[in-house]
């Protein structure tokens, strides 16, 4: 069993991703339970995976990706949230079509908010720490987290309707400025 410290951190590392859920669930693209069960599956998954690339890759390449991880982060959270706003803002009848829980989309969400779980795997390597458990804790939380924050986004779409959207968007960039600027800060 997990100790405290690994749901923690756990609990941490899936804010980004429940985060952009409820962002891209408020929105009313991806909706439904197919929707849902991307979205916690494939954010559970990336969360896992990172932290044991990160793992095996070692503190050589961690320095240099450190340089540009949160750049990236902002850069694709950015161009998906401002995506969003654009459609929020388009007419009511012309609704967009595109679901941000399928393919490459999914993908580049699924990166950008694991990112800082590939330092954790890292800081584990450092320290000397077995990473299959922590990664495994790391992915099942976010995906139970993610379905919990998904639900919230479901309301706040059946409230607002498709102005929802821009909710969605904003919160998707608001993210990214968030990775930026810890990472600039801290």
């Amino acid at each position: 069993m997990p100790d405290l410290s690994t749901l923690l951190v756990a609990v941490a590392l899936s804010m980004d991703a429940c985060a952009v859920a409820v962002g891209a669930r408020a929105s009313g693209r991806a909706s439904g339970g197919r929707a849902l069960f991307r979205l916690s599956f494939h954010f559970g998954l990336f969360q896992a995976l990172m932290p044991l690339i990160g793992w095996l890759m070692g503190r050589l390449v961690a320095e240099r990706v450190a340089a540009v991880d949160h750049w990236v982060a902002f850069a694709i959270l950015g161009l998906i949230g401002g995506r969003m706003i654009r459609s929020g803002r388009a007419a009511d009848d012309h609704r967009p079509t595109h679901d941000p829980s399928r393919g490459a989309t999914l993908v580049m969400l699924s990166v950008a908010t694991s990112i800082d779980a590939l330092a954790v795997g890292f800081g584990l390597a450092m320290l000397g720490v077995e990473i299959w458990l922590p990664a495994v804790t790391i992915g099942v939380v976010t995906a139970v987290l993610v379905v919990v924050a998904s639900r919230l986004g479901d309301r706040l779409s059946e409230r607002f309707g498709p102005r929802a959207e821009i909710v969605g968007g904003v919160i998707l960039i608001l993210v990214g400025l968030r990775i930026l600027v810890g990472s600039l800060l801290g």
